[in-house]
């Protein structure tokens, strides 16, 4: 059950959208990045640097997902309300940061190029992500953390026998649909 409240959270927390902008953003704006290389276990993409207004996820329960969402929610509003409104935008990022024994998590919304959102909540948090090679495996269906754990494992264990040095303690879940899509578009990141 627990699984399937992190899966809807993960998915509704942002609204749907209609389009197709790019293969995956459904018209909306989404990171840039170039494909480097393609093979069988993953792809290398060259992103650009782009800034994210990120805020912690306290812990793995749908009600630790939900009161991330809604802070994140809250910050759009009040850029709405101020009058610099965000636009919607994918993916949604839930980032593993591994330290000391503990795991840290946090929920990120992608702030397009010429957002000039004010920061004055301290709970939610501008990111910056330099510009640099980011590894990619995609899946499909509904997202959960066991299946984001398995495809981390698996792109680790890729990485690893392609002789390739990566930040193995962070990972990043990037997500492109609605739960209630039919089709789920998902990827896994390690840079």
């Amino acid at each position: 059950m627990e699984r399937l409240l992190f899966a809807l959270v993960a998915a509704v927390l942002v609204s749907p959208c209609s389009g197709d902008h790019t293969k995956f953003c459904h018209g909306q704006p989404c990171p840039e990045y170039t494909v480097v290389e393609t093979n069988e276990n993953f792809e290398k993409r060259s992103y650009v640097a782009t800034s994210w207004a990120s805020t912690p996820v306290e812990g793995e329960d749908a009600s630790d997902l939900l009161a991330a969402f809604s802070r994140l929610k809250a910050f759009w509003d009040k850029q709405k309300k101020a009058g610099k409104p965000l636009p919607d935008s994918w993916p949604v990022l839930i980032t593993r940061r591994k330290a000391g024994g503990a795991d840290a998590l946090s929920l990120s919304w992608f702030l397009p190029p010429g957002s000039e959102p004010e920061f004055s909540d301290t709970s939610v948090q501008l990111e910056h992500r330099a510009a640099g090679t980011v590894y990619v495996k995609s899946f499909t269906g509904t997202p959960s953390l066991d299946a984001c754990q398995d495809i981390a494992d698996n792109l680790k264990n890729a990485l690893t026998t392609a002789g390739i040095a990566f930040d193995s303690q962070t990972s990043t879940g990037a997500f492109y649909d609605s739960y209630y899509s039919i089709i789920h578009y998902n990827e896994m990141w390690f840079q």
